[in-house]
């Protein structure tokens, strides 16, 4: 079953102000164009060029704490709903033109709790938080375009 994306966000420095919009290229070196994070740069990993949070799992956590909170504090790239992510490395999830393969989970940090007291234990359980991902074919995504895992 397809789910679809319904937020993109980027951020253009490490703990800078995040910036949503409607519609980013993807590129293989430099995962949402305009995300520092994204970038491939010579000796490093590029396994977490860009984050997938899951809205069900965001609302569940938020209801855990009964504190409205909007999901651009979580600081995730990408927020797809309707669709079951895996919780397993080298699964591949196809997002508008893009292909993504999931590499871990989105621990939750220390500056989840600065958001809202708890909110990073109410982001561990079951990949609540998310999960990180390699870009494996670029291309153009947009709020609304079809969210499905390929294998």
């Amino acid at each position: 079953m397809a789910g679809r994306l319904i937020g993109i966000a980027r951020k253009s420095r490490a703990h800078g102000p995040l910036e949503t919009v409607d519609a980013v290229e993807i590129g293989l070196t430099t995962g949402v164009h305009g995300d520092h994070r994204g970038a491939t740069r010579p000796g490093k990993s590029n396994r977490r060029q860009v984050t997938i949070l899951r809205a069900e799992d965001w609302a569940a956590a938020i209801a855990e704490l009964g504190v409205p909170i909007s999901w651009e504090e979580r600081r995730a790239n990408l927020l797809v709903e309707g669709v079951d992510l895996p919780q397993a490395a080298g699964a591949t999830l196809r997002v508008g033109a893009a292909l993504f393969e999931i590499t871990g989970e989105c621990d939750p940090c220390r500056r989840m709790d600065a958001v809202a007291d708890g909110l990073q234990s109410a982001l561990r359980p079951d990949w609540r938080g998310g999960r990180i991902a390699r870009v494996i074919e670029g291309g153009h995504i947009a709020l609304g375009d079809s969210v499905e895992i390929e294998g």
